[in-house]
């Protein structure tokens, strides 16, 4: 922040100023002296945060939207098998930790209490050891560690960077990927978290994208996943006493499948769009490779679980977004769909020993909350009901599915929210929100925040899936790949803009355009491309030069990006990369942005904002900025996720709503 912030005015200063401003001046009355201006209360801004040309932020601002910034979520972590009780992560400081909750809408126990997000879960069947990964300031070197007492034992090397993979299914082994060979190549390690001194490299790998799915019965055996691409995920069995690894097929082909699941009598059950354009569940022949599906949806299939007996399957199903859940009979392919939930986004599927399936459930007017559903009765238990605020979470708006077609006439869609046309009448300003990945999707959840620029300020939120985004088949991820076609997506995002425009609901002449990651490269490239139709812009964590991106990003992701993007080290693909990168065509924007981003990002470094952020000034336009010294890719820490939503309030009414 430019010059010198203002003290923020205590209470007592506040209620002597409102007092003595209310004592009538009677006629005769000697007139005192002029005091001194008073100072505007501001937000106190956090201690990790700099904020450049970042104005202060009224204090009657955060007061108005308080109770926007107090929901929570729970997220299912798992079962604790000896209790019969959940596992949730969820927040109630400024991190998300674990709680227990040992009955239905019974209480959250917090079980860890660190000043970083904590994630974790339950040794299977045996249920005393939970084993959490943390990282540090959001660099994503995830550590593992056991969680006992409210203490963390570290059980990886603290250094490098390790994933927790899977467990066992008897609860005495974990496995895991580690950089600590080398900085950059994931290789796996299996462990008793009881014992450290157990540890043992298993195999050693060439990637970044290698990960244990899951053991044999008699864990003598692994079945690994090696993830090139979101087209390309090979799958392997893991000798565990030689380290040998055996393909499970053909991997020369591209052909995107998950991890593999065992069921006790040695069946392999996976995700897989091997012969089909949508991901199937299905089968695995352990010694060709060979895939059987055993559905037949018209979308993906997006997660599964196996029961301990292996007789039942649940399964998601991403249908335009929306999480449809389903319940197989393994032994007569009968399935059965599990009614009475909302439109949403489900997550973290899995059953418990004793058969119930525990899940989380997102929606537009419902928090994140941990659910159960019987599969004989299909009866469903809530868990958890998180707060949001106060406020009547059941008056938020509900999302319009809109599809258009786009320049080359292929199907594009998006979720759009506008306010209620009683409050807010006449046509209204629309803010296009662009999801990162580019592997990823925006999904009909919970806005959490964000519901305040719906209900609050009359902001219509529009959410588009541009080409490259997942859940819509193989083929429409892979129509942006490569330097040569990356901005065919940009060319998407001008189609949905230009919808929006024509839609009789929406302000034409006020737009404006943010995203983070990927999106934030869109939001980047939207600057310079969709100068005329945009307000205004907010670009979070976002790649700015690709070329210098691909040079910089952490080591053991460097490749994985190169099938996506392209190969800088390839002089016509490098070339490419320059030209369409917003950084180069920079003099050509000119409305004002606003950059957030973390200091300590893996992924997309500083450096890919301070160079826009400089560039934009140079050349005389206006830039915010604002960079958290403690965060990475993508803010994490309550005070500081607040300070930055105030802040972007404050850009879009100045430049969206002209307050």
């Amino acid at each position: 922040m430019s010059g010198r912030e203002e003290p923020t005015l205590t209470r007592s200063r506040l209620c002597a100023a409102l007092l003595l401003a209310a004592v009538p001046v009677t006629a005769g009355a000697q007139t005192p002296p002029a005091a001194a201006p008073v100072a505007a209360a501001i937000v106190p801004k956090p201690a990790a945060l700099t904020a450049e040309q970042v104005p202060p932020i009224p204090l009657v601002l955060a007061a108005q939207v308080r109770p926007y910034l107090e929901s929570r979520g729970a997220a299912f972590s798992g079962w604790d098998p000896k209790a019969r009780a959940v596992l949730i992560t969820t927040r109630f400081g400024n991190a998300a930790q674990l709680h227990r909750v040992a009955m239905p809408l019974g209480a959250r126990t917090q079980i860890s209490f660190e000043a970083e997000p904590v994630g974790g879960s339950y040794a299977p069947q045996r249920g005393d050891v939970i084993v959490v990964q943390k990282d540090s300031g959001g660099d994503e070197y995830f550590q593992l560690s056991t969680l006992r007492d409210g203490r963390l034992t570290l059980l990886t090397d603290g250094t490098s960077r390790n994933e927790f993979n899977a467990w066992s299914d008897d609860g005495t082994l974990v496995g895991y990927s580690s950089t600590r060979r080398n900085g950059a190549d994931s290789d796996l390690y299996v462990m008793d978290p009881r014992d450290p001194a157990s540890s043992r490299m298993v195999a050693q790998v060439s990637g970044g994208g290698w990960g244990i799915g899951a053991f044999s019965a008699d864990k003598r055996t692994a079945y690994v996943a090696n993830y090139k691409s979101v087209q390309n995920v090979d799958l392997f069995r893991l000798d565990l006493a030689s380290g040998a690894l055996t393909a499970l097929g053909d991997n020369t082909r591209d052909v995107a499948q998950s991890a593999p699941r065992a069921a006790p009598d040695g069946t392999l059950w996976s995700v897989s769009d091997e012969g089909s354009d949508f991901a199937r569940l299905g089968t695995i022949d352990p010694v060709s490779g060979a895939f059987t599906a055993r559905t037949t949806e018209q979308w993906d299939v997006d997660g599964f679980d196996l029961s301990a007996d292996g007789k039942t399957i649940a399964y998601l199903v991403n249908a335009a977004g929306s999480s449809r859940l389903r319940i197989m009979d393994v032994a007569s392919d009968t399935v059965r769909d599990v009614a009475g939930l909302p439109a949403g986004v489900i997550s973290g599927l899995q059953i418990a020993p004793w058969g119930e399936i525990g899940f989380s459930i997102s929606s537009a007017r419902s928090a994140s909350d941990v659910w159960s559903v019987d599969p004989a009765t299909l009866a469903l238990t809530r868990w958890t009901q998180s707060e949001t605020g106060g406020l009547d979470a059941g008056k938020n708006a509900e999302p319009e599915l809109v599809t258009i077609k786009s320049f080359d006439r292929l199907p594009v869609s998006g979720f759009l929210y506008l306010p209620d046309p009683g409050r807010f009448p006449g046509k209204r300003p629309v803010l296009v929100n662009v999801h990162g990945g580019p592997e990823g999707q925006s999904q009909p959840g919970f806005l959490g925040r964000a519901n305040y620029f719906v209900n609050e300020l009359g902001i219509g939120l529009f959410y588009p899936n541009v080409r490259g985004s997942t859940g819509y088949g193989k083929r429409f991820v892979s129509l942006d790949n490569g330097p040569f076609k990356r901005e065919d997506s940009v060319r998407d995002m001008a189609a949905f803009v230009a919808a929006l425009a024509a839609d009789p609901r929406v302000d034409a002449g006020r737009i404006g355009l943010t995203g983070g990651s990927y999106g934030g490269y869109m939001c980047y490239a939207a600057a310079v491309q969709l100068r005329t139709q945009l307000r205004a812009t907010q670009c979070t964590v976002a790649i700015s030069n690709f070329v210098s991106f691909l040079e910089n990003t952490n080591a053991y992701r460097r490749d994985l990006r190169r099938v996506e993007y392209g190969d800088e080290r390839d002089p016509r693909q490098r070339a490419q990369l320059m030209k369409i990168s917003p950084l180069t065509r920079v003099n050509e924007i000119t409305q004002p942005m606003f950059v957030i981003t973390g200091h300590n990002d893996p992924r997309v470094p500083q450096s890919e904002a301070d160079q826009m952020v400089a560039a934009i000034r140079a050349h005389g336009g206006v830039a915010w900025h604002m960079i958290a010294a403690n965060e990475g890719h993508g803010y994490a820490k309550k005070e500081n996720v607040d300070y930055a939503f105030l802040a972007q309030l404050v850009f879009w009414q100045k430049y969206l709503l002209g307050q």
